[in-house]
């Protein structure tokens, strides 16, 4: 969360001529609900049931692409076996330090992260980066943020 994924895989999307899908986005089409409002009406266990559901719908559906997955979707039902599976995964691997100053200014747009003050959010972004590693590290490609660049990110990608 945070890392910009959304960005840079819209850019990569775009160099490579290939559509480009925003897992989150594809869900609120979807259900026609924020994702904000299926947190809080329908709880993470079912949130995180509609994204196992359309990540397999559109992999199904699509031979090549570029997809920004939720945060999460890496650390739920065996989604990044299935995603390394399925095509080339990549972690933008950003310090938690760079990913608070992110975080903090659009907090309240994101279901997870709303109402939560300094200190909280602070503690938030460390606990979900110790627990999501194990499953981020799992990618294909590993590439800092602060070394990121499109030429940098295509090359990786054509070089796993």
């Amino acid at each position: 969360m945070g890392s910009g994924k959304s960005y840079w895989g819209n850019l990569l999307s775009q160099k490579l001529n290939l559509p480009f899908f925003d897992l989150d986005e594809k869900i609120i089409e979807k259900t026609k609900i924020s994702i904000n409002q299926l947190f809080l009406e329908e709880g993470e266990e079912y949130f995180r049931g509609l994204e196992k559901e359309t990540l397999l719908a559109l992999t199904s559906d699509n031979v090549s692409f570029v997809m920004a997955c939720g945060g999460g979707t890496p650390c739920f039902y065996n989604n990044m076996d299935f995603m390394n599976s399925k095509g080339i995964t990549v972690w933008i691997h950003c310090t938690t330090e760079k990913l608070y100053k992110r975080l903090e200014k659009e907090k309240e747009k994101r279901p997870l992260l709303s109402g939560l003050n300094e200190e909280a959010l602070r503690g938030y972004i460390i606990k979900k980066y110790g627990d999501r590693k194990m499953y981020y590290e799992k990618a294909a490609v590993v590439i800092k943020e602060e070394d990121i660049s499109l030429e940098k990110l295509t090359d990786q990608i054509f070089h796993v």
